[in-house]
């Protein structure tokens, strides 16, 4: 167990320091203004310390009923837009580490997939976000997300399906660290995606998507 471990960081960080120092070359004060934003809104309300932190891309960004889907826990949400791994990895102070969580959801690595960034480099980048996270937030819990099964990326589907294989092997190897598996809830009896659970871009989720994230992530938020 202790060799493959080690073979698999090896191979995740050969692969990173591949590619060389321009992680944050494109696009590098893209979120800038939409992470004031955020950090705006919370600035304006009393949040409190130890609540519960979602974060990542487009998909919690738009989850506008999640302190409802939750009422017992005080949920501050800062996704943004159509974030990437590294784009989270920049902004973890403003988005995840100044509200002092007790537990951090992330959803990241689906916009990666689509940009066709290499898995190994989205493993790699999330091992950077736990363990940062860890160092700063030692007390915390964190949940990883599985890659949702869209239909106007189903083209992509082997690659999504390897991203949360290795996404799932990642978090078995972290302690503190938990993956939630909502791809396959999401699939129909056919075994591709259950429209009914997106809006018109095939992309995005409507409430019946939403609702499985729900039943999916409660076990863990209580």
């Amino acid at each position: 167990m202790q060799n493959y471990i080690v073979k698999f960081l090896i191979v995740i960080s050969c692969t990173f320091i591949g590619q060389g120092n321009n992680l944050f070359a494109q696009g590098e004060d893209r979120w800038q203004a939409e992470v004031k934003e955020i950090t705006k809104k919370y600035d304006s309300i009393n949040w409190e310390k130890e609540a519960i932190v979602f974060t990542g891309s487009s998909s919690i960004r738009l989850w506008k009923t999640i302190q409802n889907d939750f009422p017992k826990s005080t949920i501050i949400n800062t996704g943004f837009g159509g974030s990437q791994t590294h784009d989270l990895l920049k902004y973890l102070d403003a988005l995840i580490i100044r509200f002092a969580p007790a537990k951090v959801f992330i959803y990241e690595g689906d916009n990666d997939i689509n940009a066709q960034k290499p898995i190994p480099q989205i493993i790699q980048e999330h091992l950077e976000i736990i363990t940062r996270l860890k160092e700063k937030l030692p007390d915390a819990t964190f949940y990883i997300l599985s890659t949702k099964p869209s239909p106007s990326r189903w083209a992509l589907k082997d690659s999504y399906l390897e991203l949360n294989e290795q996404m799932k092997n990642f978090c078995t190897f972290q302690s503190g660290v938990t993956f939630i598996d909502v791809w396959t809830p999401m699939m129909d009896k056919s075994g591709k995606p259950n429209a009914k659970l997106f809006v018109e871009d095939k992309l995005h989720m409507n409430k019946k998507g939403y609702k499985i994230w729900k039943k999916a992530i409660k076990p863990h938020v209580n």
